[in-house]
């Protein structure tokens, strides 16, 4: 039983670094902007978190760096696609490269590094459960951070009216300048705020989930994390489930590994890239049913002038 509690609350961890990412991208995409850039800036914010806690011992401290990191090459981006019109997909694409290549650069001084002792956050009584301590009350603050944000996302998006105006910039932005909202501003403030949730993640990753710096740790996990966007269709609660299920694929082979199964190591570490594509090939054999929830404007560009 206590391995299944330990799956369970590792499977929690797992995912909490993929939900995070999901839910910035998420908001991205709510306001038409797609940003593939997401790998490289979970990487700039690991960097930019874990140097930060190494120089000041305070790993709070590291997660608010990554998040500002994260928001730095979000605005970055969308100063480019938005106000220059620049293609998304490349600009994107470009944002990633450079972040893997940075990131590698500014941690050279880092990879021998070593974190502060961390801190015990079990919940007291709670912890202490049987089967459900173990699994749901001994985990970093993080990853119930993780379920209140997509909470409030989805409080956010439909039950506000910066929420409604957000979705309208989504699906017709020609209609929200129309009625006199500032398309562009509303977008960019949306891909710093994905980007922010980007960084989180990334700093989470590399002074939490795995307490070191090692180069290219994200590991495609921004990608994983743009496939659950789109897996999802777009509703925050779905993002969440689905960050659980490819963080349990992902466990799911260490957990085969610790209970003595003979499964070929290489099959178990592609597990979690597969599971993102198998469902991802299932769900695109309904076009209609992405088309009917995917933002109506998502990839274009927006011509004020038009």
């Amino acid at each position: 039983m206590d391995s299944y509690a330990l799956l369970l609350g590792s499977t929690l961890s797992a995912g909490t670094v993929l939900a995070i990412a999901a839910l910035g991208l998420l908001i991205n995409e709510k306001a038409g902007i797609v940003n593939l850039g997401a790998e490289g800036m979970m990487l700039c914010a690991a960097i930019a978190g874990f140097a930060t806690v190494v120089t000041t011992h305070n790993p709070w401290l590291g997660l608010l760096a990554g998040m500002a990191a994260g928001a730095l090459l979000a605005a970055f981006f969308g100063v480019l696609v938005i106000w220059l019109n620049t293609n998304q997909y490349a600009t994107g694409l470009a944002l990633s490269l450079f972040g893997v290549g940075f990131s590698a650069f500014a941690g050279i001084n880092f990879v021998q590094a070593k974190l502060p002792e961390s801190a015990s956050y079990a919940i007291p009584v709670l912890a202490d459960i049987p089967l459900l301590g173990p699994a749901l009350f001994r985990h970093h603050p993080m990853v119930y951070v993780a379920v209140l944000l997509t909470v409030g996302l989805i409080w956010f998006l439909y039950r506000t009216r910066a929420g409604l105006v957000l979705r309208s910039v989504g699906e017709s932005p020609e209609s929200a300048h129309a009625l006199g909202y500032p398309v562009r501003r509303i977008r960019l403030l949306a891909v710093i705020a994905g980007g922010a949730l980007c960084g989180l993640s990334g700093a989470y990753l590399s002074t939490v989930y795995t307490p070191l710096w090692v180069e290219g740790m994200v590991a495609g996990r921004g990608w994983i994390a743009l496939a659950l966007t789109t897996f999802a269709t777009w509703r925050p609660m779905r993002v969440l489930l689905g960050a659980y299920l490819f963080g349990g694929v992902s466990m799911l082979g260490f957990h085969l590994q610790s209970s003595g199964v003979d499964v070929p190591s290489q099959f178990l570490s592609m597990l979690q890239y597969i599971a993102p594509i198998v469902v991802l090939a299932l769900i695109s054999r309904n076009p209609a049913f992405i088309r009917v929830n995917m933002p109506a404007s998502i990839g274009k560009p927006f011509y004020p002038g038009s």
